[in-house]
C-alpha cells in the first residue's frame, strides 16, 4: 500500500495549489481527482467564461469601431462555432499545463473518487477497479456544483446550469437567467453580445446584490445598452417547458418565455458522503466546517475551497490552500480576513471591490466618507471610448483608514490588487506619482477625494 505525508482530494485551484505547496516543502504528496485536472474554475467556471467575454469584448468593439474613426467593411457577426473551439482550445491548454506543473513537483496523481476513511486510509475508486493509499495527512478540495432548485430542476436543455451555458451548440433566440448575481450577469453579457434577447430575473432589488446599490442601479442601466432587460425584485414561482422552449412565472402574475432558462443562483459545496460519514465531519449545511487553521473536526483532515463555502472564488481557494498546506506541513497557520479577498465580475462594465462595502460599514456601525472619481473625467478611459462607471474609497473616519473599494468600470478588476494594498492605509498619497495617462489615475483621484484633496474631482457643496 503506498504512503504519503498529504494526500489531496481534489485536483481544483485549491487542491493542485495545495498539493504544490506541500510537495515544495518537501512532503510526499498525492492528488486525486475524478474528474478534469484543474476543477470548476479551469472547466466549466472562470476560464471558458471570460475566454467567451474576451471574444464578445472584440465584437462589441469591431460594432463600435465608427467611434474610434474607424470603417470596417462587412457584417459583423459572432461566429459561435469558432467561439467554442477557441474556448475548448483554451481549457485544454491550460489543463494540459496544470497536469504537467502538477507532475513536475513530484506529485503522484490518482484518477477516480477519493474516498477517506480513518487512520488516513484514502480509498481511490475509478476504472472499474479500486487501490487504497494511506496518508498522513488529508486536504479535502472537493469543489461545488450549481444549486439546482427543486421546482424546476435542471434537465440539460431547456433548463440548464452554468455549465451547459458554457457549452450551448448554438446560440438560443431569448435567454431567461434566474439570478442577478456574478454568473447571471456574466453570461447575460456573453449571450446578449452575440444576439440572444436576455432576461434576467433576480428576486432581490438590485442586480449583484452582495455589492452597494449604486453598483447594482448603474448595471441595471449598462445592460440594458447592450439588449439585457433586468427585472429585480422579482421572484420566480414555476418553471413549465414547452415544446419550444419554457415559461417563467413571476410571483406577481407576469411570466417570460425564452427557448432557455439559465438557473445562476449560486453554487453549494460538495464532499462526498461516504468521507464524511466516515470521519464524521461536523458540516455547517452542504460545507464542510474549519477552523481558522482550515482543520476540520476530524485531526489531521483538512478542508478549502468551495467545499468550505466561504469565497466560492479560486483565488479564495489559493488563499486556503496555502495555510492548510503549511499546516499539513507542520506549520500554525492561520487564514486572513475573509473580507480582504478581493471580488471581480467580468461584465461589460467590469465591477471589483473589496475590504468593507458602504451597507457593510453603516451594518457595523463605522462612520464613513466616501471619496468618488468618475471614469468619463479620465483621460485614458475617454481616448479608449469607456468612459462610464465610477470608482469609490471608503473611508474610517475615526482613524482615516482605508477601509473599502468598489470600482464600476472597465479594467476594474485588473485595479484590485492594488485597491487590496490601499486597505488600512492612512496615507492621503499625495507623495505616490501614478503614471499618466492610465485607468488606474481613476482609483488615485477616488482615494485623494475621500480625504477631500482631489486635483481633479471638484469640491462637493
Amino acid at each position: 500500500m503506498a504512503a504519503f505525508d498529504v494526500v489531496v482530494i481534489g485536483g481544483g485551484p485549491g487542491g493542485y495549489a495545495a498539493a504544490i505547496r506541500c510537495a515544495q516543502r518537501q512532503a510526499s504528496v498525492a492528488l486525486v481527482e475524478k474528474g478534469d485536472m484543474g476543477g470548476t474554475c479551469l472547466n466549466t467556471g472562470c476560464i471558458p467564461s471570460k475566454a467567451l467575454l474576451a471574444s464578445v469584448h472584440f465584437l462589441t468593439m469591431a460594432k463600435h469601431a465608427n467611434l474610434m474613426g474607424l470603417e470596417i467593411a462587412g457584417e459583423i457577426k459572432a461566429n459561435w462555432a469558432k467561439m467554442q473551439s477557441r474556448k475548448d482550445a483554451i481549457v485544454m491548454g491550460f489543463r494540459k499545463g496544470v497536469t504537467g506543473l502538477v507532475q513536475s513537483n513530484g506529485i503522484k496523481v490518482y484518477g477516480g473518487r477519493g474516498i477517506v476513511g480513518p487512520g488516513g486510509k484514502v480509498r481511490i475508486e475509478g476504472g472499474g477497479g479500486s487501490e487504497e493509499i494511506v496518508a498522513k495527512k488529508v486536504i479535502l478540495a472537493t469543489g461545488s456544483v450549481p444549486i439546482e432548485i427543486g421546482a424546476f430542476k435542471f434537465d440539460g436543455k431547456t433548463i440548464i446550469s452554468s455549465t451547459e451555458a458554457l457549452s450551448l451548440t448554438a446560440i438560443p433566440a431569448s435567454m431567461a437567467i434566474i439570478g442577478g448575481g456574478i454568473i447571471g450577469c456574466e453570461m447575460g453579457c456573453v449571450y446578449a453580445a452575440v444576439g440572444c434577447k436576455v432576461t434576467i430575473i433576480e428576486a432581490l432589488d438590485s442586480l449583484l446584490p452582495n455589492e452597494d446599490a449604486w453598483v447594482g442601479a448603474l448595471m441595471v442601466k449598462e445592460l440594458k445598452k447592450i439588449g439585457i432587460e433586468s427585472m429585480v425584485g422579482q421572484k420566480v414561482t414555476a418553471v413549465e417547458t414547452t415544446g419550444g422552449g419554457a415559461k417563467v412565472s413571476l410571483a406577481g402574475g407576469a411570466a417570460v418565455d425564452a427557448d432557455k432558462v439559465l438557473v445562476a443562483v449560486g453554487r453549494r459545496a460538495v464532499c462526498d458522503k461516504e468521507t464524511v460519514d466516515g470521519l464524521g465531519l461536523a458540516m455547517s449545511g452542504p460545507a464542510i466546517a474549519v477552523n481558522e487553521r482550515m482543520e476540520t473536526s476530524a485531526p489531521g483532515v483538512y478542508a478549502i475551497g468551495d467545499a468550505v463555502g466561504t469565497t466560492y472564488l479560486a483565488h479564495g481557494a489559493f488563499m486556503e490552500a496555502e495555510i492548510a498546506a503549511a499546516n499539513a506541513c507542520g506549520a500554525d497557520e492561520k487564514i486572513g480576513p475573509y473580507h480582504m479577498v478581493p471580488r471581480a465580475v467580468y461584465t461589460f462594465p467590469e465591477v471589483a471591490s473589496v475590504g468593507r462595502s458602504e451597507k457593510k460599514c453603516a451594518e457595523m456601525g463605522i462612520e464613513t466618507y466616501v471619496g468618488k472619481a468618475n471614469f468619463r473625467t479620465n483621460g485614458r478611459s475617454v481616448a479608449h471610448n469607456e468612459g462610464v462607471g465610477e470608482v469609490r474609497v471608503i473611508r474610517n473616519t475615526a482613524n482615516d483608514e482605508i477601509v473599502g473599494v468598489t470600482m464600476a468600470g472597465a479594467t476594474a478588476t485588473e485595479m484590485l490588487a492594488a485597491a487590496r494594498a490601499m486597505i488600512g492605509s492612512r496615507e492621503k498619497i499625495t507623495e505616490i506619482c501614478f503614471p499618466h495617462p492610465t485607468v488606474s489615475e481613476v482609483l488615485k483621484e477616488a482615494w485623494e477625494d475621500a480625504f477631500g484633496i482631489s486635483l481633479h474631482v471638484p469640491p462637493r457643496k
